[in-house]
């Protein structure tokens, strides 16, 4: 089981959900993965609900901005990559040819963040933490488990974020499609890079574990997610693609989890 008290430079650390029925979202997924709600003041009349699981910080729920609303963006899982300096990093990666679409502030006293588009197209953010390092548990059921880049081209999405984060990215074998196995500094896996299918947009696919992902599928589509693909097996384990009922779309895995 993953517990986190700290996360190096460079390391996905956290996942908040933005969605358009903040309550429903929770319902959902403390049915599908036994989180708790441990609901917190984000301004006036905005709650950002802290997911917990065993006591610890797994994830977090919250209202979908007005103006992606208004836009017309989906609800969306976003993937948090920890970073020494916010400000640093967003300046680094405006330099690299990324689109700063929110430039650092503060998150009261928990951390200072910022939000990126990566020149293909997909959004993250960089998280600069204070308070709050990010998860508590990772790499377990119900936990954040993988992040993984879907991209128009591998080649200058890998050269944008080895010169943003340091990464390395090592191609995996014998796969039907390409698919590299991002490497942070200090040679532990942080994640993954595939290329796009016809048709498919730039994002970032969080995945969160679970013991069994047949079973998950079965209790998530009876709550009103659609199964997008899989279960399909992958290196360690099984995965498997869902739309949850807001139209949010994360991943499933299960087998072996890294420390």
């Amino acid at each position: 089981m993953g517990e986190r008290q700290k996360y190096t430079s460079g390391t996905f650390s956290w996942s908040d959900l933005t969605t358009t029925d903040q309550e429903a979202a929770k319902r959902f997924y403390t049915e599908l993965f036994g989180w708790q709600a441990d609901d917190q003041p984000a301004g006036e009349g905005i709650v950002y609900s802290m997911m917990t699981l065993d006591g610890g910080h797994v994830a977090a729920i919250s209202p979908q901005p007005e103006q992606q609303r208004e836009a017309g963006v989906p609800p969306a899982w976003n993937s948090y990559v920890t970073v020494d300096s916010a400000d640093d990093a967003l300046a680094r990666a405006q330099e690299l040819g990324a689109t700063v679409h929110a430039q650092a502030f503060d998150v009261f006293d928990a951390g200072r963040m910022g939000v990126v588009q990566d020149p293909q197209g997909a959004f993250f953010l960089v998280w600069q933490p204070k308070a709050h390092i990010g998860a508590s548990l990772v790499n377990a059921p119900g936990a954040l488990s993988w992040n993984e880049l879907a991209t128009p081209d591998m080649d200058a999405s890998a050269k944008f974020y080895s010169d943003l984060f340091g990464w390395t990215f090592d191609p995996m074998e014998g796969t039907e499609m390409p698919y590299s196995v991002i490497k942070k500094r200090d040679g532990a896996s942080n994640g993954g890079l595939r290329r796009t299918q016809p048709g498919e947009p730039a994002y970032w696919l969080v995945y969160f574990g679970t013991g069994d992902v047949q079973h998950s599928l079965q209790k998530a589509e009876e709550q009103g997610a659609t199964t997008l693909a899989g279960p399909m097996p992958i290196g360690p384990g099984q995965i498997a693609i869902v739309r949850d009922p807001q139209g949010a779309v994360f991943a499933l895995y299960s087998g072996h989890f890294d420390p």
